[in-house]
């Protein structure tokens, strides 16, 4: 059995973590390469403080995915929201 995890997985608890910690910055979202929805993030957050708990609910959702559902959903198919 190989303990291998797909291509993207590391990417998993760093964004999940940037995103409870630094949701409003959108941290989380430059980490996995969505450059466009992390400046909107900031601007949420700057402008009527919602971005922080979007970040932090990102951040719980990457945590509680598998390696593999991650993988597929934010890396491969680039879903930019939850």
């Amino acid at each position: 059995m190989s303990d291998s995890k797909p291509a993207g997985a590391e990417k998993k608890i760093v964004a999940g973590i940037c995103g409870i910690l630094l949701g409003g910055l959108g941290v989380h979202k430059f980490i996995l390469g969505y450059t466009k929805e992390g400046i909107i993030q900031i601007l949420l957050c700057l402008l009527c403080g919602i971005g922080a708990v979007v970040g932090l609910i990102e951040g719980i959702i990457y945590l509680t995915q598998s390696d593999e559902s991650f993988v597929a959903t934010y890396v491969t198919n680039k879903k930019g929201w939850f």
